[in-house]
């Protein structure tokens, strides 16, 4: 790509990021967000739109395409996409600046469920990165493993569907959680139309996108009756002062998904060191890169993450909670 060569190590970055974007998003089936991110990082004006950004997660493709999706903005075609761009750029820099990557895909809840209802409760939940907190509600909803049985309460209208492989623990019914709260940098509102159309445009495109849709749809309704308590701020900062808050007779599980990756090494290990002093248990379900001296094996599908209670490896999941792998 000679054109873009030498233009600087930011755009050098980008081109980078995009690339690798591109070739996930053609293995997860995404391949509308596959073609854009391959061919943006081919082109040089774009490519300086995008390093005119602030360097880290401002740049990031997820928050670049659903700022252009959230703006109505086309993604099914490079073509499309890159003349909506660069005449709207003003706008999507604007949705860029003030939004974060934020998806909160409940169906993972799903990959967490077997570890959670294994605890003895009942349970006091924080999650860390929990957006609109919708991962908050594992005990209100329903879930199927395999095609079985709905496992949760009759009248809610989330259903949660998993694939299984290996002796996973189904369980037999939900855990009972007493007491919930999130932390987020910027925490979104399920009362909001905004915000929680701001979680749709997130969604990645593709044939499992209206499923996805009608999930976070339900699970916003689910929530909106009776609101999560969301902190803003560090979630090293935070999580004592949030944990604090938890009732004394109720056990304590501090759990995030897909979080930790959007922080810098040592901030990882300053939250695993804050996780780690706490009374309580730890549930963690991220990429096995994120937290590679977890003691336990990697995944045996590129993609999938790994679930962990106190830094134990115990299962390897779907990204999407699709599927739970149980580690022998």
């Amino acid at each position: 790509m000679e054109h873009v060569a030498g233009v600087g190590s930011g755009v050098d970055r980008v081109v980078e990021q995009y690339r690798g974007f591109a070739q996930h998003c053609a293995v997860a089936g995404a391949p509308a967000y596959a073609r854009v991110a391959r061919a943006l990082a081919e082109d040089e004006q774009v490519l300086g739109l995008v390093a005119s950004l602030p360097a880290g997660n401002k740049r990031q493709p997820n928050l670049l395409l659903g700022a252009v999706r959230f703006l109505g903005g086309p993604v099914s075609s490079w073509e499309e996409f890159r003349a909506w761009l660069v005449e709207h750029w003003e706008q999507v820099r604007a949705v860029v600046m003030e939004r974060y990557t934020q998806t909160n895909e409940v169906r993972r809840c799903a990959s967490l469920l077997p570890v959670l209802a294994g605890l003895e409760g009942p349970l006091a939940l924080v999650e860390v990165g929990a957006s609109a907190g919708l991962c908050l509600y594992p005990d209100r909803y329903r879930y199927s493993y395999d095609g079985g049985a709905p496992i949760g309460p009759a009248g809610s209208p989330v259903l949660l569907e998993c694939e299984t492989f290996g002796p996973v623990p189904v369980p037999e019914r939900v855990p009972q959680v007493v007491w919930r709260a999130g932390i987020d940098l910027n925490p979104l509102d399920v009362r909001s139309g905004e915000d929680v159309r701001w979680l749709e445009a997130l969604i990645w495109p593709g044939p499992h996108e209206a499923g996805r849709r009608e999930r976070l749809r339900g699970a916003a309704r689910v929530a909106a009756q009776d609101p999560p308590l969301v902190v803003a701020g560090d979630l090293v900062e935070q999580l004592r002062l949030v944990a604090r808050r938890a009732p004394r007779d109720a056990r304590l599980v501090v759990f995030h998904s897909a979080v930790l990756a959007y922080l810098p090494g040592e901030r990882r290990d300053a939250f695993v060191a804050a996780v780690r002093e706490l009374e309580g248990h730890w549930v963690s379900n991220e990429g096995w890169r994120v937290l590679p001296d977890l003691v336990g094996s990697r995944p045996g599908v590129d993609g999938d993450f790994t679930v962990a209670l106190d830094g134990r490896v115990v299962a390897f999941a779907g990204e999407h909670g699709q599927r739970l792998t149980w580690a022998a």
